[in-house]
C-alpha cells in the first residue's frame, strides 16, 4: 500500500475524492518510472509533484463538456501544473489509469473486508467455546433428530467461515492487478518496465497479458467470492431465525434498550438484524450475475462493463461490509437459552435416541430391518401415547429380552453425543 494512506472506511474508500487521489497516485508513479528510463526530465515529475492536486469540482465541471472522466482528471491537472503538464498521461491509454487505481481499490476493500471476516470468526469462536457442551437437539428437514451442542453448531459455521478467509485472501490477490501497457495492451508507446516499476510500488502484480483492460474474469470471481460470503452469512442468520421461533425460542438476538419491535404489537421482539443480512444477500447473488456479464466484451475492449462496475463494486463491498458487521454484532449479544434448548430436546420424549436403541438391537444379533421395524413401533406408540420412549421400550417383549433397563436408558442419554465434542473442536482449530 501507498505509505501515505491510512485505510479510510470502506464509504468513503470509494468516494470520488479518494478515487481520484489513487489515480492521482498512478499517473505521479508513471511518471517516476518514465524519468528513471531517461523519457521525462527528473526536473519535469518534481514539478509536477510539487504542483499536481486534485479538485473534484474542477473536474467535475470538465466532465461536463468533455463526457470522459479521465480526460477531464488531466486536463484539470495539467492546468495546475503549468507547461510540464505536457508529460503527464504520456503514452498512456484511460483503462491503464482506471484498472490499476481500480486494483487498489479493491485490495483497499479486500483489507477491510478480511479484518470484518477476522472479527466474525472470533466472536463464532467465542461462543461456539463457551457452549461447547450446551446441549441441544438437532434437526434435519425442521425435523427433531439426535442430540447436538449448540457449540458444535457454531463450529460448523467457524470452519465455514475460515474457509472464506482463506477464499477472499487468494480473491484479494489474484484481483491486484495493474496493467500500464498502452491502448490495446502491445506497449507500443510505454515500455513494460514503467509498468512493473509502477505495479511494484502499489504492490500490485502485472497483468501477464491485457488488452486495453485487465481481463474481467478476475473482477467476476471476486464479486463471486464476496457472494458466497454473503450466502454463508444469510445461512448463519437463517438458523438464528429459525432457533429464535415463539415455538422454538433457544437463542435471541439482541434487543435494545428501548428499541421496539412492531407499531401495533408492545410485545414483539423480531430478529430483525438477521432478516436484514438475509435481503442483503440476494442483493449480494445479483451483483455476482452482472460480473459475470461483464466477462465477454468485444474485441480488445468495449465500455459495456464500466457502468456496471461503478455500481457493483461499490456496492458489494460496502454491502458485505456491513452485512460482516451486523452479525458480528449479533453474535456478540446473542442470548442463549440453555434451558430452553435442554427442554426442546426433551420434548420428545427420548425419541430422538431411536438410532442408538437400533444399534443397541443390531449389537444384540437382530437384522436391521427387523430392528428397526421394533423401534420405530415404539417411537411411534410414544409420539401417539405421550409416553416417554423408554417406558415403550420396555414394555415390548421382543426388546426387553435383548436389552436391558440399564441398556436402555444409556441409549437415551444425551450426554453419550458429547464423547467426540473436543476431538472435534481440535479438528476445526478451536
Amino acid at each position: 500500500m501507498i505509505a501515505r494512506y491510512t485505510l479510510p472506511k470502506m464509504g468513503s474508500l470509494w468516494s470520488d475524492e479518494h478515487r481520484l487521489r489513487v489515480m492521482l497516485d498512478v499517473e505521479l508513479l508513471v511518471l517516476d518510472a518514465q524519468a528513471a528510463l531517461g523519457l521525462v526530465p527528473r526536473r519535469a515529475v518534481a514539478a509536477i509533484r510539487r504542483r499536481a492536486t486534485v479538485s473534484l469540482a474542477q473536474v467535475a465541471r470538465r466532465e461536463a463538456d468533455t463526457r470522459h472522466d479521465v480526460i477531464a482528471f488531466i486536463e484539470s491537472l495539467e492546468e495546475r501544473v503549468g507547461p510540464y503538464g505536457r508529460y503527464l498521461h504520456f503514452g498512456l491509454t484511460s483503462s491503464d489509469v482506471l484498472d490499476t487505481s481500480l486494483a487498489v481499490l479493491l485490495r483497499q476493500a479486500t483489507e477491510l473486508l478480511l479484518a470484518d471476516l477476522r472479527g466474525l470468526l472470533a466472536a463464532l469462536a467465542v461462543l461456539a467455546r463457551r457452549h461447547k457442551r450446551t446441549i441441544m437437539i438437532g434437526r434435519t428437514h425442521g425435523v427433531h433428530a439426535e442430540p447436538t451442542t449448540f457449540g458444535l453448531k457454531l463450529a460448523v459455521f467457524y470452519d465455514e467461515f475460515r474457509r472464506h478467509l482463506a477464499r477472499l485472501e487468494r480473491e484479494g490477490r489474484a484481483v491486484s492487478i495493474g496493467k500500464i501497457s498502452g491502448a490495446v495492451g502491445t506497449f507500443a508507446n510505454v515500455d513494460p518496465a514503467v509498468e512493473r516499476a509502477v505495479c511494484r510500488r502499489l504492490s500490485l502484480t502485472p497483468a501477464p497479458i491485457s488488452t486495453q483492460i485487465v481481463q474481467r474474469d478476475v473482477h467476476a470471481a471476486y464479486v463471486a467470492a464476496l457472494a458466497l460470503l454473503g450466502g454463508s452469512l444469510e445461512k448463519l442468520a437463517v438458523e438464528i431465525r429459525h432457533l429464535q421461533r415463539t415455538e422454538v425460542r433457544e437463542v435471541e438476538e439482541p434487543f435494545g434498550h428501548g428499541q421496539k419491535g412492531s407499531s401495533a404489537m408492545p410485545h414483539k421482539q423480531n430478529p430483525i438484524a438477521c432478516e436484514r443480512v438475509t435481503g442483503l444477500s440476494r442483493l449480494l447473488r445479483g451483483y455476482a450475475v452482472a460480473a459475470m456479464e461483464d466477462i465477454p466484451l468485444w474485441h480488445e475492449r468495449d465500455i459495456s462493463h464500466s457502468s456496471v462496475e461503478r455500481v457493483i463494486l461499490p456496492d458489494a463491498t460496502i454491502t458485505l461490509d456491513y452485512m460482516l458487521q451486523t452479525m458480528t454484532g449479533v453474535l456478540r449479544g446473542l442470548v442463549v437459552h440453555p434451558d430452553r434448548m435442554r427442554a426442546n430436546l426433551e420434548s420428545t420424549r427420548g425419541v430422538s435416541a431411536s438410532g442408538q436403541v437400533l444399534l443397541a438391537l443390531m449389537r444384540q444379533g437382530l437384522s436391521r430391518t427387523r430392528a428397526y421395524e421394533l423401534v420405530q413401533r415404539c417411537a411411534l406408540a410414544a409420539w401417539r401415547n405421550g409416553s416417554h420412549f423408554s417406558d415403550v421400550l420396555l414394555r415390548d417383549p421382543e426388546i426387553r429380552k435383548r436389552l436391558t433397563p440399564a441398556a436402555v436408558r444409556r441409549c437415551v442419554s444425551p450426554e453419550r453425543h458429547l464423547k467426540h465434542v473436543d476431538r472435534i473442536f481440535k479438528r476445526v482449530g478451536l
